[in-house]
This record gives structure tokens, C-alpha cells and sequence, in this order.
């Protein structure tokens, strides 16, 4: 088959959540910025992010990273996470994913032992350090953007009766919940059931509580309920809930980021601290405090966040002009009965 225009990806999952890397083959995306381009694709032009994040072409437990030339002098390159709901501005697991992308296809030289990667994000620039040898990423480490809490044992009214949620920033906002509110554990056996409360209590969360970031344009939704749990060992046991219903395989680095910010918050956390954040599957991430800093009159923390990624494939999707499902479809069979909720 010949492929007049097509998209080039390579596979990618980070402790088992699926952050493919679109490394090729892409449409130009309008934006001075890698926020305006963001904004452009939720407000403007959403095609490719719906031709390359719904069926035919791939399934509800994945992302896809747009890999963009950089906006700014300081970067290596750039990137947006498009999934099933609408690009978001930053994602600890896909960002793993693209760093490891970037540096094992060789877009970016690798040097071992280590390659700094800087990453232009709409959420801002992320300093990634990949330890790497034979060729391979044996991890990377994230500087996440400045991260804080909103508010913090904030009650709202839910179908579970009224429980008690933190609001937090960490690359995006979300809701943070302890999962015995909801009367749940974080468990395999327990993941729809999770991905169901937890879109239920984002739509909940809209109606009660209303949030802006101070200085990023268009960061002005609640985008994930994470469900948080205490394990004996002193790890935190995440649960992130994406629309239409599912839940991150990995264990979040941007919602780890919020809950380190909500830790930091109450005093539980120092700089120099660290935290292991554990996955419903039991991947792990660890979440260093390593700074302190201020934004937009908030107290606000500094996460590292390091985890490791996989390359496993590679993939041309075709841009066929008769093509009938081009703008993609989703069937509740698989995506769940809130598939109704994607834009």
C-alpha cells in the first residue's frame, strides 16, 4: 500500500498506560505558543486529535503526544497530549513516553550516562533527565511545572453523600479522594467501578467548584478525579479517572504531582521529601519535593517526578480522503456508558 500522506508513530506505554508519540506526518498546528496550539485544537480544529484518539483507529485506554517543533528558545522540542476528551496542557506518564520516544528513535541525540531533554508543554517547560545505557532509557526524571493546592478538605454533595475533596494543580487540575468515601478499594477487579464514580464526580465537581490557573489561559477546568489510598509501606495507591470512564494504568505523574502539592499544603511534606506513588496495577512512580516557589500569590512546590517508559512498536496510521469514520466514533460497549460526555 502506498501511503501518500500518513502519520508515523512509535508504540510507547509507561508502567503499563499506553502514551503513543506522534513523530511524523502531522498538519501544522496555528499558535505563537505551545498554549495557543493547545487552545487551537480544543477551540478551533479538533480533526486530528479525533481522527488519532477514537476507533477506528485506536481505543479508549491510550493518549496520543503530538510531537511539535518547540515555541521557545529553551526547548528540545515540544508536545501536546491529545486524548478521547480534548488536548490537555501536560502528563507525567505520556511525557516518560516521549521523552523515551524522542531519545530511542534518535530525533534527539542520546548521551549516556545521562541526556537532558527539555520539553516545551503548554503547562510550561519541563527539564526531563533520562538515565540511559546501551541505547535504552533506564528512566527519566521529570521537573514538573510549579504545583499547589487550590483548596484543600473542600465538602461537596455527591451521590455517596457529602464527602470532603482537595483541589490541586499539578500540570492540570484535579480532584483528589480518598476512596473509601466512595466505598471502594483500588483494585484490578474494581476498575469500572472506580472510572464510573470518578467521572460521576467530575461532573458533580463542575457544577460546585469552579477553578482558573493564575497565569495559563484555558487551564480552567477540574480535568481528572484521582481516588488516593495510604499502602502499610507509606506508598500513596492512585486511581486517575479519564472521561468517557476508564482509569490510568500508570501511577499519574502530574495527579502524583497534585497530591505531593496537597501533602505540601498541610506541612506532611518538605522539600528534599519523597513519596512512591503506586498504580491500581502496581507501577510506581516516586515524587520528590525538590524546591518551593511561588505562583500567582500560591504557595506552590517543585515535583520530580521519575518513572520509565517502553518503546514496543511502531505505527503508520493512513490519511484516506473516503475514508467515512475520518472524525473517529466511540460505542459504549467498550468506552462505557459515559461516552456520551466526549466532545
Amino acid at each position: 500500500m502506498h501511503f501518500e500522506k500518513s502519520l508515523d508513530l512509535l508504540l510507547v506505554h509507561c508502567q503499563g498506560e499506553l502514551g503513543d508519540v506522534l513523530m511524523g506526518g502531522a498538519p501544522e498546528i496555528p499558535g505563537a505558543t505551545m498554549l495557543d496550539k493547545m487552545n487551537h485544537i480544543n477551540t478551533v480544529d479538533d480533526s486530528l486529535r479525533r481522527f488519532v484518539t477514537f476507533e477506528p483507529r485506536a481505543h479508549v485506554a491510550q493518549s496520543v503526544n503530538l510531537i511539535v517543533a518547540p515555541t521557545r528558545d529553551d526547548a528540545d522540542a515540544g508536545f501536546i497530549v491529545l486524548q478521547a476528551d480534548r488536548a490537555h496542557p501536560m502528563s507525567g506518564s505520556n511525557c516518560i513516553c516521549v521523552v523515551t520516544a524522542l531519545l530511542e528513535s534518535g530525533r534527539i541525540a542520546m548521551r549516556e550516562p545521562e541526556t537532558m531533554v527539555r520539553l516545551d508543554t503548554p503547562a510550561g517547560l519541563i527539564v526531563a533527565r533520562a538515565r540511559c545505557d546501551g541505547g535504552r532509557c533506564l528512566s527519566v526524571s521529570l521537573d514538573n511545572v510549579p504545583s499547589f493546592a487550590e483548596v484543600l478538605d473542600h465538602t461537596i454533595d455527591t451521590p455517596w453523600g457529602r464527602i470532603t475533596v482537595d483541589i490541586a494543580f499539578g500540570g492540570v487540575y484535579y480532584a483528589l479522594v480518598d476512596v473509601g468515601q466512595v466505598g471502594l478499594a483500588i483494585a484490578p477487579d474494581n476498575a469500572r467501578a472506580l472510572a464510573e464514580a470518578g467521572i460521576e464526580l467530575k461532573r458533580v465537581l463542575a457544577d460546585q467548584v469552579k477553578v482558573r490557573h493564575p497565569t495559563l489561559t484555558g487551564v480552567d477546568e477540574i480535568a481528572y478525579v484521582m481516588f488516593r489510598d495510604r499502602e502499610p509501606d507509606g506508598a500513596i495507591r492512585t486511581c486517575t479517572t479519564l472521561q468517557p470512564g476508564r482509569v490510568d494504568r500508570s501511577p499519574c505523574g502530574t495527579g502524583s504531582s497534585a497530591n505531593l502539592a496537597a501533602l505540601f499544603a498541610r506541612g506532611e511534606v518538605s522539600v528534599g521529601d519523597a513519596r512512591l506513588s503506586r498504580s491500581i496495577i502496581g507501577g510506581e512512580f516516586l515524587a520528590e519535593a525538590i524546591g518551593e516557589t511561588e505562583i500567582g500569590g500560591r504557595r506552590a512546590v517543585l515535583p520530580r517526578i521519575t518513572g520509565r517508559g517502553y518503546v514496543y512498536g511502531r505505527s503508520h496510521l493512513r490519511l484516506d480522503p473516503d475514508d467515512p469514520f475520518a472524525a473517529g466514533f466511540a460505542l459504549s460497549d467498550t468506552w462505557g456508558p459515559q461516552v456520551g460526555l466526549l466532545r
